[in-house]
C-alpha cells in the first residue's frame, strides 16, 4: 500500500500527536527508505502503552527488487508530556506480514500472519479459497521473550480484527469459504494438484476436488439431485486464549444470521428439505446477506457481551455500510442472538444512508466514535473523505448518525506525499490533502479478563473412568504427537433449525431421530470422514503460493481404529449414533457423514482448528440450541465410539501398553 500515514493520538482537549515522527519514524514528500504506513493498534490493559503494526520503507530505484513487511511494534510514552518510544517486537515471524496485533491475558502478543501454516516457506503464501489471493493463515501467539511461536487456528481463507472480550474469549471475523476451487472450474487458471505439503513435491497429474460438493448441481448420486455448495459468509468466531474450544460466536450458523432466508437444500428431490431458514427457529429478524458479514468488531466496554461492527458486502465496499450490534454473551445461545441497527442504512441499493461507517469504537463514557465518510454508495471511488466523528443520538429513532450535531474529531491531519513508480520513473503518483482517520481505539485501562479452560463433561469423563484411562496421561500423549480427539454423541440428532441438510437419520440397527412435523426419506449413516486442509493445490498461470484442498484424514500418528469398509479417512459410527477420532491439531478440519457405500449424507460447511492435547466435544452433529428436529434436548449418552476408540489406543500406542 502507499505509505505515508502515520500513529496519532487525540487528548480530550482536542490536542493532536503525530506519534510516530516523534520517536523517529515516518516521512514528509517523496516516501523512500524511511517512510511507514501503520494499521491496527492495540492499547495494553495498562492504557499506558500499544501494540501496532508498521511497515517501514517503500520501493525506490535502488529498492526495486526488495520486499517490505508488516511487522509489529510497541509504543510506550502516551501520556502528555512523555517522550513517545517506539520499539520492534522481537522474536516475530522475519520476511512474513505479521498485523492485527493485540495482547494476550499473560502478556504473549497475539496477532495475524501470513506465514505458512508449518512454517515452510515454500508454501508461502497462503492462497484464500475464493480468488486464490494471499491471506493470513490464522492467529498465532508470540512470547516475546523465548520466541515460543504457536498457531492458535489454521484459517485456509483468513481471520481478522482479533481482540479478547470481557470474558476471556478471543473474538474475531473470521472468512467462512469452505468450497470448491472456482479458479479450477474456470479453465483457464491451470489449476493443478501436488503429490503432498513438502519441497519435493511432485504434479498428480491430477486436479481432482472431493470435498465438499461441487459449486454447480449434479444429478449422478444414489439420492438424486445435489445442489451446488458455494460458501462465502464472514461470520463472527471465537476461542479460548490458548486455542481450544474454537467456534463461531456462541455456536451461530447461518440459520439465525439469515432468519427466513434462502439457503438452499442439499438434495434437490427431497421435499422436506428447505431452501429457507426457518424464521421462527431464531429471535434475530436482521439478515446478514450470505456474501457479506459483520466486519470490525468491538465489544461495548458499558455493556459486556454486546458487539458493535460494520454490516458489510465482501466487495466493493471497503467494509464500509451501516453499524450495527450484536448480542453474544456466553451465556446467549445462538437462537436468541439478535442484530440490531445502530446506524441508519442497510445493504441494499439505496446505498447506506446518511454516509457510510467504519471502525465502530464504543467508549467507556456511553459515547459512539466511528470513521465515517459521506459516500453513500458501496463506489470506493467516491470514499475519499474517511474521518473520525464523534456520532450523535436521534432521540426519536435512537439511532446514530453522523449528522450536524456529530463532531468531527480532528481538524483534518493534511500531508503531500509521492511514491516511485517502476513502470514510469518521470511520472510518480502524488497526494496532497488530508489523510484517512482510521482504527481508531481508546487509550484507556481495561481489567485482564480471567483465562477460559476447557473442561471435559461427565459422560465423556465416565467412559475415561470405566476404560481404566487416566485423562491426563492421554491428553499429554495427543500433545506429543500434536494431535487432538474429536467426539460426537449422537450424529443423528441435528438442530431443529437446520432443514436444509438431511435431518430425518438413522444408524443402521441403531439409534434414529425423525422429525415429527416434516417427515421424508431417512437416511442412514455409517460412516463419520474426516478430512484436512493440506496445501497442494498450484497453478501455473496464476499466483505463487499453495491453496488449501480437504483431503481425507491421512495424518500418520492419528491411529483411529481401522474401518475397512468405510471411505478413505473415515471411522464407523458406532449403533448409539456415536463416533470418535484423532485428527491432527493446529491444521484446519471439516468432516461429513456417509452412508454405508460411501455417500456424503450431512456435510461441515466450515473449518475447525484443534489444539494439541485437546478434547472437543459436540453433542450433536449440528449443535443444538434449544431442542432438536424431534422435539429433545442436548444428547448425554455415554459415547461408545469413544470407548472404541480408547480400547483401541491401549492396544496400538506405546502409552497405552
Amino acid at each position: 500500500m502507499p505509505r505515508g500515514g502515520d500513529l496519532w493520538i487525540r487528548y480530550p482537549d482536542g490536542t493532536l500527536r503525530n506519534l510516530t515522527k516523534e520517536a523517529g519514524f515516518g516521512a514528509e514528500g517523496f516516501q523512500g527508505d524511511s517512510a511507514i504506513a501503520v494499521r491496527e493498534p492495540c492499547v495494553h490493559w495498562s492504557g499506558k502503552k500499544a501494540l501496532f503494526s508498521m511497515i517501514v520503507g517503500s520501493p525506490t530505484p535502488a529498492t526495486t527488487s526488495k520486499a517490505f513487511y508488516w511487522q509489529m511494534y510497541e509504543i510506550s510514552g502516551l501520556e502528555a508530556g512523555k517522550p513517545a518510544v517506539v520499539r520492534k517486537i522481537p522474536n516475530q515471524p522475519a520476511n512474513y506480514n505479521n498485523v492485527s496485533p493485540f495482547y494476550g491475558t499473560d502478556e504473549r502478543v497475539l496477532f495475524t500472519s501470513d506465514r505458512p501454516r508449518s512454517g515452510q516457506p515454500h508454501l508461502y503464501p497462503n492462497l484464500d479459497e475464493y480468488e486464490s489471493t494471499p491471506a493470513v493463515s490464522g492467529i498465532w501467539g508470540l512470547d516475546p521473550s523465548s520466541g515460543e511461536l504457536e498457531l492458535l487456528n489454521h484459517t485456509p481463507s483468513g481471520a481478522f480484527s482479533p481482540f479478547i472480550d470481557s470474558f476471556g474469549r478471543i473474538v474475531f471475523t473470521r472468512w467462512d469459504h469452505l468450497q470448491r476451487d472456482q479458479q479450477r472450474d474456470a479453465g483457464d487458471k491451470g489449476a493443478y494438484n501436488l503429490s503432498d505439503e513438502s519441497s519435493a513435491a511432485v504434479p498428480t497429474g491430477a486436479d481432482t476436488e472431493v470435498f465438499p460438493e461441487p459449486r454447480l448441481t449434479v444429478t449422478t448420486t444414489p439420492y438424486g439431485a445435489v445442489n451446488g455448495n458455494r460458501n462465502n459468509l464472514f461470520t463472527p468466531w471465537q476461542m479460548n486464549e490458548d486455542g481450544m474450544e474454537e467456534e463461531t460466536l456462541n455456536h451461530i450458523g447461518r440459520h439465525e444470521l439469515a432468519p427466513g432466508g434462502f439457503l438452499q437444500r442439499t438434495f434437490v428431490n427431497d421435499p422436506s428439505l428447505s431452501d429457507n431458514a426457518p424464521l421462527s427457529a431464531t429471535a434475530n429478524r436482521k439478515t446478514v446477506t450470505m456474501d457479506g458479514g459483520v466486519f470490525h468488531l468491538k465489544e461495548d466496554p458499558l455493556r459486556p457481551g454486546t458487539y458493535l461492527g460494520i454490516l458489510a458486502r465482501e466487495f466493493g465496499s471497503l467494509t464500509t455500510n451501516q453499524i450495527v450490534s450484536l448480542a453474544g454473551a456466553p451465556n446467549l445461545a445462538a437462537d436468541k442472538m439478535t442484530i440490531s441497527d445502530v446506524t441508519i442504512g442497510n445493504l441494499d441499493s439505496a446505498g447506506s444512508l446518511g454516509g457510510r461507517f467504519r471502525n465502530p469504537l464504543p467508549l467507556t463514557t456511553g459515547a459512539l466514535v466511528a470513521t465515517h465518510t459521506s459516500a453513500t454508495s458501496a463506489d470506493p471511488s467516491r470514499m475519499t473523505d474517511f474521518r473520525l466523528r464523534l456520532l450523535s443520538k436521534d432521540s426519536a429513532s435512537g439511532l446514530y448518525g453522523a449528522g450536524p450535531t456529530s463532531t468531527l474529531l480532528t481538524p483534518g491531519i493534511a500531508k503531500s506525499v509521492s511514491w516511485f513508480n517502476p513502470n514510469n520513473v518521470s511520472a510518480n503518483p502524488s497526494y496532497s490533502g488530508l489523510l484517512w482517520e482510521m482504527e481508531a481505539i481508546e487509550v484507556v485501562a481495561r481489567p485482564r479478563p480471567a483465562r477460559r479452560q476447557s473442561v471435559l463433561e461427565t459422560p465423556e469423563k465416565n467412559v475415561f473412568l470405566q476404560q481404566s484411562v487416566d485423562e491426563a496421561d492421554f491428553r499429554a500423549w495427543l500433545r506429543s504427537q500434536n494431535l487432538a480427539l474429536i467426539v460426537t454423541r449422537n450424529v443423528t440428532r441435528r438442530d431443529a433449525a437446520d432443514i436444509q441438510q438431511p435431518f430425518n437419520l438413522q444408524v443402521p440397527g441403531g439409534a434414529k431421530t425423525t422429525s415429527a412435523t416434516r417427515q421424508g426419506a431417512i437416511y442412514s449413516l455409517s460412516n463419520f470422514q474426516i478430512f484436512q486442509a493440506d496445501q497442494v493445490r498450484a497453478y501455473t498461470k496464476f499466483h505463487a503460493g499453495r491453496r488449501s484442498l480437504p483431503q481425507p484424514l491421512h495424518d500418520p500418528n492419528a491411529i483411529n481404529p481401522p474401518n475397512p469398509a468405510g471411505p478413505v479417512g473415515s471411522v464407523a459410527i458406532a449403533a448409539d449414533g456415536s463416533a470418535a477420532a484423532l485428527v491432527p491439531a493446529r491444521r484446519a478440519v471439516t468432516w461429513q457423514t456417509t452412508d454405508a457405500e460411501g455417500i456424503p449424507i450431512v456435510r461441515e460447511r466450515v473449518w475447525v482448528t484443534f489444539q494439541p492435547g485437546e478434547i472437543r466435544v459436540c453433542a450433536s452433529c449440528h449443535g443444538l440450541n434449544s431442542r432438536d428436529q424431534a422435539g429433545g434436548s442436548t444428547p448425554t449418552n455415554e459415547p461408545e465410539a469413544l470407548r472404541q476408540l480408547l480400547q483401541y489406543w491401549k492396544v496400538n500406542s506405546q502409552v497405552g501398553r
